[in-house]
């Protein structure tokens, strides 16, 4: 699954909705985990923006590709 991200000024990326999973799933980290080390509310909403139903926002990237170790270029199509 591909995702948008507005970037400064309306341009928008593509993320690799497919990478962010693949990763979190090699590393054998729950949707709960990830949630949480997010700070978001349970394992539902943060698997909503796995999926793409939710975009996320360019100031979770840092934390994500940090959660993740990868680099937050890795994200991007």
């Amino acid at each position: 699954m591909i995702s948008d991200i507005e970037i400064k000024r309306g341009e928008k990326m593509n993320l690799n909705l497919k990478f962010i999973k693949r990763k979190r799933k090699e590393k054998g980290y729950s949707l709960q985990y990830m949630a949480k080390a997010l700070g978001l509310s349970n394992a539902s909403q943060y698997y909503k923006y796995e999926i793409g139903n939710y975009k996320l926002k360019a100031d979770m990237l840092p934390l994500l590709a940090k959660i993740l170790n990868c680099n937050i270029e890795n994200f991007f199509i």
